[in-house]
């Protein structure tokens, strides 16, 4: 893909990512360093406590999510960072196994007004699972770069 930069990106535009699977070995060792709550921690507890089984912290699947559209060198160029999240919600959980993917849409598009090498984007994410249901979505506000005069 060429590199694409604030100019390039129109409302209602749509990137969709490959898909990444979910070991269990992945979800218990992000669990361990950075979300030990039970369900994702621990087999036996996760199988009594209220999702009935393992789950992928939902802060893993927004890493995941964010790693899949990154490696579609779709912000790659472009990218100087970001203000933050809105509307982060988690539907459905993501088990062992489960592989997810990423769309995301182009949401809203405002050149800066004093820095005139740069852009806001808007852009709605959906994370999905392999039956197709979406488990996250999100929206973000990237900041980027404008092609060079």
């Amino acid at each position: 893909m060429q590199a694409l930069y604030f100019d390039d990106f129109e409302p209602g535009q749509t990137f969709q990512s490959k898909g990444a699977t979910l070991s269990e070995s992945q979800i218990l060792d992000f669990a361990l360093l950075y979300d030990p709550q039970p369900f994702h921690l621990d087999k036996e507890a996760a199988a009594d406590g209220p999702f009935n089984g393992l789950i992928a912290s939902g802060f893993q699947t927004l890493c995941v999510a964010f790693r899949l559209f990154y490696q579609e060198k779709v912000i790659n160029a472009c990218s100087m960072g970001s203000p933050g999240l809105d509307e982060l919600r988690w539907l459905r959980p993501v088990r062992p196994g489960d592989t997810v993917k990423v769309k995301g849409t182009v949401k809203e598009k405002r050149p800066s007004r004093s820095k005139p090498d740069r852009g806001t984007l808007m852009m709605d994410y959906d994370v999905t699972n392999q039956h197709g249901e979406t488990v996250m979505t999100f929206t973000a506000i990237h900041i980027f770069a404008r092609k060079a005069a």
